[in-house]
């Protein structure tokens, strides 16, 4: 299977989650609309989703993940086997622990960390307590979700692990259409999402669980032992827990600091949701499958290998992000208002979250590219290097949020989160460069040159329509669906077109992606 396919599988089965994650904040916005009971559960489900991909998807992931990959190239099954049944059983002791301690603690810790300004308000204060309580265990559930994953994509078996978190939204589905439809109070609403949240988790991790052991890869629960395997892990873990989460840890910064705004922690989170859509798609896609890869290639010695693997990455991410971002900036309002405005969502919520999105969309080439320029370091080994970038990172995003939300409010925050993203990333190619570690070949700037050209092409053609049907964007719902959805295909068609024609895409990928979905 090449590498743009195995993005594809990823990124396919990502999509799926993210159109389903659409739906349930349109509920969402439908049911709770940016008032208190919607800044309660975004407050209360942003602290063990940061812990989720902080510590999960992003220090342990990429510990992990090149530990072994490489166990599994050199020693064979067997040692990968081992050094799995070791970290779990570390892992579940591990969680097990910080779990109880921050559900005792959690008062301490909304009032401290998560939303501090809540405590203004005492009944919202106490509702997002008990629907952080509720919500927490999820997190014991992702990270041994976290590490099947990582297993799986090891073993190179990617659509399991990309298609599980489908299971969040879907049951958050299950747990809106009723309580719209009997007309719950937001308060019930809000206590069942949080039940459905930790239900999600569960699922997840039976769903894995049984996927790993079809692959024939058994293993088992033993006493936790500080071994040299897990000694190593903990030992990388340590400065990745900054590099893999930066922008989780920049989110809750500009939480803590948009705790202070009424209604903005949510118009914050409608926003970021539809930001997310490709930098999941084709940014969890390319990490996903660029760091087992690249690992691979390098415990065997494969310079070459390697180089080709974040060059076809680099192409891959920039060619679907840079039109995606061109996209969200100019179309934010239209594009807002037919996913979220009904309900308690009003056409000035609207505004106010399409003005967030924009910012936070100026930063998605610098999000997605992190996941390409990450790899290189972890699949080395190399920690250090990219925490102390990240670290730099972080004190750029407060900086830029305490400096900007007292003139903008919540799209300062936005575009703060999106500037220490760019910081992080010119950091990070930039030492890469130094290091001779990756430079783009001639042929990849080439592509990159004309993705670029092509993307400014599609974004006049943008604008130019957006000018021309203003009148239908402010119609009724079906006639800014058909009017948005003939926008966005036209300028795709037109973008396409261009790559094609002008070889920035290559015509054996697009081949051989049509003949992969005609097989089955």
């Amino acid at each position: 299977m090449s590498l743009i396919s195995k993005f594809s599988t990823v990124g396919g089965a990502t999509m799926a989650s993210r159109l389903a994650g659409f739906v349930r904040e349109a509920l969402i916005g439908a049911a709770l609309g940016a008032g208190p009971v919607a800044d309660a559960f975004y407050a209360a489900f942003r602290f063990p989703n940061l812990f989720r991909r902080l510590f999960a998807e992003g220090a342990f992931n990429a510990a992990f993940i090149p530990l072994f990959a490489k166990q599994l190239e050199g020693g064979g099954e067997a040692a990968a086997r081992r050094f799995a049944s070791e970290v779990l059983s570390f892992l579940a002791v591990f969680l097990i622990a910080i779990s109880a301690l921050a559900i005792m603690a959690m008062p301490f810790l909304v009032g401290t960390i998560i939303a501090p300004s809540f405590a203004e308000d005492p009944a919202k204060f106490d509702l997002t307590v008990d629907l952080t309580r509720i919500m927490f265990p999820y997190l014991f559930c992702m990270s041994l979700v976290a590490m099947l994953s990582g297993i799986l994509n090891s073993m190179r078996r990617y659509f399991l692990a990309a298609f599980v978190p489908v299971l969040l939204n879907l049951i958050l589905i299950a747990v809106l259409v009723p309580a719209l439809s009997l007309g719950f109070t937001q308060e019930a609403t809000g206590l069942w999402l949080a039940i459905g949240v930790f239900a999600s988790g569960v699922a997840q991790l039976v769903l894995l669980w049984i996927g790993v052991r079809r692959t024939g890869f058994g293993f088992t629960l033993r006493a936790p032992k500080l071994t040299p395997g897990v000694k190593r892990l903990m030992i990388l873990m340590g400065p990745a827990l900054l590099t893999g989460g930066v922008t989780q840890i920049n989110l809750l910064v500009g939480q803590i600091i948009a705790s202070a705004q009424p209604g903005a922690i949510a118009l914050l989170n409608y926003a970021d949701r539809i930001n997310q859509l490709p930098l999941g798609v084709v940014g969890i896609a390319v990490g996903v499958v660029l760091l087992p890869e690249l690992a691979r290639a390098l415990k065997a010695g494969d310079d070459t290998d390697a180089q080709h693997l974040q060059n076809r990455s680099l192409e891959f991410a920039l060619g679907l992000t840079v039109p995606a971002t061109i996209g969200l900036m100019l179309l934010p309002g239209p594009i807002v208002a037919l996913l979220y405005e009904r309900g308690a969502f009003t056409a000035q919520t609207t505004a106010m979250t399409a003005a967030a999105l924009a910012a936070f969309a100026s930063g998605l080439p610098a999000y997605v590219l992190l996941k390409v320029f990450s790899p290189a370091y972890f699949a080395r080994e190399d920690m250090k290097t990219p925490m102390w970038f990240s670290m730099a990172a972080v004190i750029v995003n407060i900086a830029g949020s305490l400096l900007l939300f007292p003139r903008f409010g919540h799209v300062g925050i936005a575009a703060a989160t999106s500037i220490s993203a760019w910081t992080n990333l010119v950091l990070l190619a930039g030492t890469l460069w130094w290091r001779d570690h990756f430079r783009p070949s001639p042929t990849t700037m080439k592509r990159v040159g004309l993705i670029l050209f092509a993307s400014a092409v599609m974004g006049a053609l943008l604008w130019a329509m957006q000018m021309a049907f203003a009148g239908q964007l402010a119609g009724p719902l079906a006639t800014r669906l058909a009017t948005v959805a003939a926008m966005v295909g036209i300028a795709a068609i037109v973008y396409f077109a261009i790559v094609v024609a002008t070889g920035a895409v290559e015509r054996g990928d697009l081949k051989r992606l049509a003949r992969r979905r005609r097989a089955p």
